[in-house]
């Protein structure tokens, strides 16, 4: 399969096959994802049943199957309302793959394809007839120590791996991991969206952020001194980088007046929605800030729709596969960031988006300015073979490639990992295979290129 995904041109083929074949055993560098740390705090961490480890965690398959009129609760998620959900995970595999044919020409039919032929030696094509015999090949080799995800670990070649944590984690994970003494590289990434973002849990969440800071907040300059311990406090375990989300990139600078006011009235629960917007806007400049003092690198998610079929989000929570893109701007939205912040020497920002329209018109001109900007990889939805296509399109030819944050996984799925990269780095050699035969680049230019977007751009963007 060493030809698999790239063009039937011959001359682009041959170009993309010896590229990809220069880069495809380097190590793989995972800046942000949302790996349970607790995978590898364990030694003897069990993944469980395959239903456990690649359905119900994985919410591009339960989205595609939702869409069909199948009940999450018949693949097994849990409910908050107290409902049973399917409890046999032969069953539930079974009906997945009664309907795997919904996931033909996706990146999740690639993905879980690719997955089980490379990380589980299955090549047999998943559907009904087959169904069975193949969990059971699958639960056998989950019940290895070969499978034990320190193990995987070793075998996929990483060499670092980010989670993504609340700013009021202890860490105790990441502790344990260092303690152990084990060599695998486990770092911690800032997330403060749950104590930025005023919503129904904010006073909450202000609380326990107190707590963990050993902070008695009362009021925003004590907040702040809150989140400036718990950054200072997740870079001594080891990590280099912040995450935020947003739904839109809009920043505003707030005087000190305002900060203070709006933020006790997010306290006493009597923030308006203008309220909440404008605070997340400020604290998005307040982390910049932060981030120019500290050295951690900013990263900025926005454009999802967090949360957006209100019943399936009352049954089953959030992050139930029905969080939707939306239209994005940025030259406006972020100038007030990039007015005070935009040349600074130290801060780093990864720009993500779900809006495509703005990758060639905004995004490329921007990181193609301002000396803080990075482009991040394609994101969710368009994580993709076209997707990074159509991605390397828009910018390369304005941005450069050195502006781009090359690749990460951003999953859930550890076992996932190294098809995504692969299919990554696929796509890289057989963009870079048509400017190498068009004669854009020329052949030496083409294979540095090639391991920047495999290994070098994200270790250097993201300091490691």
């Amino acid at each position: 399969m060493r030809n698999r995904y790239f063009s039937a041109q011959p001359a682009i083929q041959r170009a993309a096959a010896q590229l990809y074949e220069s880069a495809k055993d380097l190590p793989l560098v995972c800046p942000h994802g949302h790996v349970d740390p607790r995978l590898f705090a364990d030694p003897d961490y069990d993944f469980g049943s395959p239903v456990d480890l690649l359905i119900i965690p994985d919410h591009y398959i339960f989205r595609m199957l939702y869409s069909q009129g199948i009940s999450l609760d018949a693949l097994g998620i849990p409910t908050l309302t107290g409902a049973p959900a399917e409890t046999n995970h032969r069953k539930i595999w079974q009906l997945v793959c009664d309907n795997w044919h919904l996931f033909r020409a996706t990146p999740t039919g690639i993905w879980i394809r690719d997955e089980l032929a490379d990380v589980f030696g299955i090549t047999r094509k998943l559907n009904s007839a087959n169904a069975m015999a193949i969990y059971d090949d699958i639960a056998a080799q989950l019940a290895s120590e070969a499978f034990r995800p320190r193990a995987l670990y070793e075998r996929f070649n990483i060499e670092v791996l980010a989670t993504t944590d609340t700013a009021t984690d202890s860490l105790e994970q990441h502790i344990a991991i260092r303690e152990s003494g084990w060599g695998g590289r486990i770092i911690p990434t800032f997330r403060p969206d749950a104590v930025v973002n005023i919503d129904a849990g904010w006073r909450d969440n202000i609380e326990l952020l107190g707590e963990t800071s050993g902070t008695k907040i009362y009021n925003y300059v004590s907040y702040i001194q809150a989140l400036e311990q718990r950054r200072a406090f997740f870079q001594s375990q080891g990590a280099t980088a912040t995450d935020h989300a947003a739904l839109t990139a809009y920043t505003e600078l707030l005087d000190a007046a305002t900060a203070e006011s709006i933020f006790q009235r997010g306290l006493k629960g009597e923030a308006s929605s203008d309220d909440a917007n404008r605070f997340t806007g400020h604290m998005l400049l307040e982390m910049a800030r932060m981030s120019s003092e500290d050295g951690l690198v900013m990263q900025l998610h926005i454009g999802s729709w967090r949360n957006h079929n209100p019943a399936l989000y009352a049954r089953h929570g959030r992050d139930m596969g029905a969080d939707m893109p939306t239209g994005s701007e940025f030259t406006r939205n972020l100038k007030p960031l990039l007015d005070r912040f935009g040349n600074h020497s130290k801060l780093r920002l990864v720009l993500f988006n779900l809006d495509e329209t703005t990758l060639s018109r905004e995004l490329a001109p921007l990181a193609g300015h301002y000396p803080i900007l990075r482009l991040g990889p394609p994101w969710w939805f368009y994580d993709s073979w076209l997707g990074i296509i159509r991605f390397l399109d828009a910018v390369v030819e304005t941005a450069g490639m050195y502006n781009l944050a090359g690749f990460n996984d951003d999953t859930r799925a550890y076992p996932s990992i190294p098809t995504r990269h692969d299919v990554w780095r696929r796509a890289c050699a057989h963009w870079l295979a048509g400017q190498l035969v068009r004669g854009f680049v020329d052949d030496e230019d083409a294979h540095a290129m090639m391991r920047a977007l495999a290994y070098d751009l994200a270790k250097d963007t993201y300091r490691l």
